[in-house]
């Protein structure tokens, strides 16, 4: 078994883009430019727009994060998004979700210029994934499909199966798979809760995707021997031995799984670190793009 290092791999390409970037920066030129924009004080998302912001000064990105009040209504938001659609020195704006319960996520995402939706979610950039044109992936899958080709598994006639369906990974991963490109060209299956038995399924994987949210779901008995395992998944469970009280766990029983598997990612440091790599790689894309 091969353990996949999102860590090792996410150090490696923000090193790329920091040589990149560099000499823009001895030149005096403009850089490249992410703005997020954080509505409210959740906790998490606040963690989260810290360690984005701080990754884009580490390999010299102009960072800005836009901090309004939970009570910001629709209209202040769409005012805030226009604004740096509008800013030449912000290549991409990032919208962090969940947003207040006023305020419709739909519309938000949908009034971010597709060529700075750095997040991938914008409906055009939905579109020219499915189609396989050349666009900004959503993060996550971007991070999955990175990591494939960096440890040279071959997915070319490969299983994939999906186990779930959400549009930030399940529904983007899938046709990323599927597209006639290298590191792709797969056979994919996506499966979710609907599925009577989810094991008759995720057995048939050569490379098995798991981002169904739910702590050690996917068990030993539910892969087939030398299976690739990707797990996405970020659950918090219960753990009285550790110092905070509990444990961040994936969707997959990695101890008896990772026995079986000829790779398979660990939680924490598998999936994990690649989101915020690739958010970077799509910030420097919109750059080059725009300049």
């Amino acid at each position: 078994m091969i353990l996949i290092d999102g860590k090792k791999v996410s150090a490696e390409i923000k090193n790329e883009l920091e040589e990149k970037i560099k000499p823009l920066h001895d030149a005096g030129e403009k850089v490249p430019g992410l703005v997020t924009i954080l509505v409210g004080e959740d906790p998490a998302s606040s963690v989260y727009v810290n360690m984005k912001s701080k990754a884009c000064l580490k390999i010299g990105m102009l960072s800005k994060i836009e901090r309004l009040n939970a009570e910001t209504t629709e209209e202040e938001l769409l005012s805030v998004v226009k604004k740096y659609n509008n800013d030449s020195n912000f290549h991409g704006i990032l919208v962090q979700l969940p947003l207040p319960k006023q305020i419709d996520e739909d519309k938000i995402i949908e009034s971010i210029l597709p060529e700075k939706d750095v997040d991938g979610f914008h409906p055009s950039n939905v579109g020219n994934l499915v189609i396989g044109k050349d666009t900004f992936f959503p993060c996550t899958p971007f991070g999955i499909v990175e990591l494939l080709k960096r440890y040279k598994i071959e997915t070319k006639g490969k299983h994939v199966v999906v186990v779930g369906r959400s549009n930030i990974v399940g529904k983007p991963i899938a046709n990323m798979m599927l597209q006639k490109k290298e590191g792709a060209n797969s056979i994919v299956t996506i499966c979710h809760s609907a599925a009577g038995d989810l094991s008759q399924y995720t057995k048939q994987a050569d490379i098995l995707i798991a981002a169904i949210g739910r702590a050690n779901f996917i068990t030993a008995d539910m892969v087939k021997d030398d299976a690739v395992v990707i797990d996405v998944g970020i659950n918090r469970v219960e753990d009285a031995e550790a110092k905070k009280g509990y444990k961040i766990v994936g969707d997959v029983d990695f101890e008896n799984v990772s026995q079986k598997s000829s790779y398979i990612t660990p939680v924490p440091g598998g999936v994990g670190p690649m989101t915020i790599a690739m958010l970077l790689w799509n910030t420097y894309k919109s750059f080059l793009k725009s300049n």
